[in-house]
């Protein structure tokens, strides 16, 4: 028979209805056929979930997409106690240990004071796992080591700058930078006279990243600047729709020269709303 779900403390009554979505017998076809890699890219949805509903200010959808984000924690841990490799207990003592430890300054001797301070213990306390972790698995370490692959593309650009910089491979300034991102457009371009699709892809891939660099050095994030740049497009896209609706057209229906024109119109008429 089913577990009473009713009374039970919220992680338990969470932890008790994933094992039962997941049972071979009474379970739900859909969970029970679910693996690792399957679910993996919901974690990755509910966490961009968790950031929308922040740059929202949205208390209550943040409750919500919070949960999601926790059951994908509960999936996966659940899938790996039924192959006898962990389970939740395992999960929440490791992060519990590894937050202990990467806080002696609370939960130890040390004396830190200030956010500066304690950015800098905090990475050399990474630094050292990173380079026992290199030990053990008998290879050099590097500055790089623990940027995931799977980050966005733009986040990982930033990660791997910063590794790179606080060993000294790092412009001063923000100017050569920009000097940076006209060479590798003129070499895109060059590629692009050529025709050669793999050299484009290439050069392209050098300009975003020295994109990225620029925003690093105006202490700006470029993921969020690009999620910034994308909400702006489609507010204005969607008043150019309703703009020419209200003329009895669609954008299919002009050229590029009416379609910027009007694009110039929705930039004015937000401009003189704002």
């Amino acid at each position: 028979m089913p577990q009473d779900l009713t009374r039970p403390a919220p992680m338990s009554r969470l932890l008790t209805i994933m094992a039962q979505l997941r049972d071979p017998v009474r379970g739900c076809p859909w969970d029970q056929k679910q693996n690792f890699a399957s679910i993996a890219p919901y974690a990755i949805e509910e966490a961009y979930e968790v950031a929308d509903a922040i740059a929202k200010s949205d208390m209550t959808s943040l409750r919500d997409e919070l949960g999601d984000l926790l059951l994908q924690v509960v999936f996966h841990a659940q899938m790996a106690a039924e192959i006898g490799e962990f389970d939740f207990e395992d999960v929440a003592g490791a992060i519990s240990d590894k937050m202990i430890k990467r806080h002696p300054h609370v939960f130890g001797a040390d004396d830190i004071t200030d956010t500066a301070a304690q950015t800098l213990a905090w990475e050399a306390q990474k630094a050292t796992e990173r380079a026992q972790l290199a030990a053990e698995e008998g290879r050099r370490p590097s500055a790089l080591d623990g940027v995931a692959n799977a980050l966005p593309a733009l986040t990982r650009a930033l990660k791997l700058q910063n590794r790179a910089a606080r060993v000294g491979f790092d412009w001063p300034e923000a100017a050569p930078v920009i000097a940076k991102i006209a060479e590798e457009t003129a070499e895109l371009q060059a590629e692009m006279t050529a025709g050669d699709s793999a050299a484009m892809a290439e050069e392209m891939g050098d300009l975003l990243f020295s994109v990225v660099n620029l925003a690093r050095h105006l202490k700006l994030d470029p993921e969020a600047a690009l999620r910034a740049g994308n909400d702006k497009f489609e507010r204005r896209f969607r008043k150019l729709e309703e703009l020419l609706d209200e003329q009895g057209l669609k954008p299919d229906e002009l050229g590029i020269e009416d379609l910027e024109n009007a694009w110039s119109e929705v930039k004015l008429r937000e401009n003189t709303d704002t």
